[in-house]
């Protein structure tokens, strides 16, 4: 694993050491489907089939951004593509590599290195890039924004997933989420760091990225069960293109 870690490059990267330390700190239950991560398991097929209608990963060259313990990356690259995932949690992407190992996934990489100096590193040389459940854990989401930008391909798809910032989201995605049903850790989620639609989309657009579809996931705590659907008061995924050049 190539590590991007000395103090001077740390200090000024675009991350949250309170962020970082707490997930690190539930790095080795990351693939315990019935630990603080089972919501991510529970979506994790949603947002698979939903990157895959709109871009079929196989044979593509993926970038996932805020990889954590790689739920997400490794089930990518069990459809085919070339996944690298990118982190600076050194826990959660040890446990990811461990669990590539145990599984035997192929085609599966990750480094520790921030959105930014990959960007600057790789840049156009992804078919596709995903940055799920991150962007409201980071100081400047607006910079990961034009990170993800910069790493895909003309053509290529970015995706995004990140929670509302309203009342409602606040009653769902912290109170009850957090302090009621028990599905995340308390103090995952800052109310203030939640990003509404139309600022990520306004971001988007000072990057030049198209918005192609936007989706609301939503969780019945009565069945248990997540879904896609059109209400985005809570949690959302933008799916955005870039353009060919002309």
């Amino acid at each position: 694993m190539s590590t991007h870690s000395n103090p001077s490059q740390f200090s000024s990267a675009n991350v949250d050491p309170a962020e970082l330390a707490k997930f690190s700190e539930l790095a080795h239950r990351w693939w315990d489907t019935e630990s603080e991560f089972k919501p991510l398991h529970q979506i994790n097929p949603l947002r698979l089939n939903w990157i895959q209608t709109l871009s079929p990963l196989k044979n593509k060259k993926v970038v996932d951004i805020g990889c954590g313990g790689g739920i997400l990356s490794d089930a990518m690259a069990r459809q085919g593509a070339e996944v690298l995932g990118a982190d600076l949690a050194v826990k959660s992407l040890k446990v990811a590599q461990l669990h590539a190992l145990e599984a035997g996934t192929q085609g599966v990489q990750y480094r520790e290195i921030s959105a930014e100096d990959l960007a600057l590193e790789q840049p156009g040389q992804f078919d596709v890039v995903t940055c799920m459940e991150m962007l409201e854990h980071v100081p400047d989401p607006a910079a990961i924004v034009k990170a993800c930008a910069a790493l895909v391909k003309p053509g290529g798809w970015v995706f995004f997933s990140t929670l509302n910032r309203n009342p409602k989201s606040f009653l769902f995605a912290i109170v009850g989420a957090e302090y009621v049903l028990n599905l995340l850790p308390k103090g995952t989620h800052e109310y203030a760091r939640m990003i509404k639609p139309s600022e990520l989309a306004d971001w988007l657009r000072a990057q030049g990225l198209d918005l192609i579809q936007m989706k609301g996931m939503t969780y019945n705590p009565f069945t248990r069960v997540y879904a896609l659907n059109s209400d985005t008061d809570v949690n959302y995924l933008i799916a955005t293109q870039k353009p060919l050049a002309n």
